[in-house]
């Protein structure tokens, strides 16, 4: 065997070693993740997994409720997680019950609730708390989410605007589908949910956000299961939507980033 024949040998059994080393290192981590974190969390995978040689594996459903996706049912049901991205209150509620690791937690950004309507209808004001009471005597049919955006709407924003009997009969809690979607169908004239939430959906205009008045940001928190089978890479995986990297693509979605602490 000639001198280069050994060097291009040993070469080759060096890099099957290292692939060897990077394949056993590699994970793959299981993320149950709600509405809000969805577009931004589906476009950064991509580069998290080939950064990492990681691979992700994602759930979807929303933060609370009794829906068969919802995340603490899914829990319940003893479905695999690494990750929990939802809604931060729903998430520390898990941490209480033991079910998130407690210094795992970590804020990733916040999210406006916006107002929609279906694409080429006119586009109602909502300038201030007094025009979006208007707005919403007005409407024949109104939808909001089964999550923390729908809670606020139907219970402290009806209430702040005095108006919560009048719409028992037109105003409607949208379980696990996107309100967007109802708005396009046409089946719902008004829709409230995270802009981070409308912004995928087709067929609907963004009228705009609550006016600060009304406006209740929404937190979106990330933690590490306490039953992860894979909790290293899910705290590096958690690293990475708290990094710089990451900020640009939560802006577009329609979120606002938490400058904050990555886990350990």
């Amino acid at each position: 065997m000639t001198l280069s024949t050994r060097i291009r040998t040993i070469g080759l059994a060096v890099s099957a070693a290292i692939l060897l080393t990077t394949a056993a290192q590699a994970a793959e981590i299981h993320v149950m993740i709600s509405g809000g974190m969805t577009a931004a969390f589906k476009s950064l995978v991509p580069e998290f997994e080939r950064r990492s040689g990681h691979k992700v594996t994602i759930a979807y459903g929303p933060s609370m409720g009794t829906t068969t996706n919802a995340i603490p049912v899914r829990l319940d049901r003893g479905e695999p997680a690494d990750v929990l991205i939802m809604v931060g209150y729903a998430l520390s509620d898990l941490t209480t019950k033991g079910r998130v690791m407690p210094d795992s937690h970590v804020d990733l950004a916040n999210s406006p609730i916006g107002v929609a309507v279906k694409s080429g209808t006119p586009h109602p004001d909502i300038a201030s708390a007094d025009a979006v009471k208007r707005m919403l005597i007005a409407a024949k049919t109104i939808a909001y989410s089964d999550s923390a955006s729908g809670v606020y709407v139907s219970t402290d924003m009806f209430d702040k605007l005095g108006i919560k009997e009048q719409m028992k009969d037109k105003a409607r809690m949208i379980p696990a589908t996107p309100v967007g979607e109802i708005v396009a169908m046409g089946e719902a004239e008004i829709g409230f949910q995270q802009i981070s939430e409308l912004k995928p959906v087709k067929g609907i205009d963004i009228v705009g956000p609550l006016p600060a008045g009304l406006q209740k940001m929404t937190v979106f928190s990330a933690g590490v299961a306490a039953n992860a089978k894979e909790p290293d890479a899910g705290k590096a995986l958690i690293k990475f939507l708290v990094s710089p990297d990451a900020r640009k693509t939560i802006v577009e979605s329609g979120l606002d980033p938490i400058v904050t602490r990555s886990p350990n």
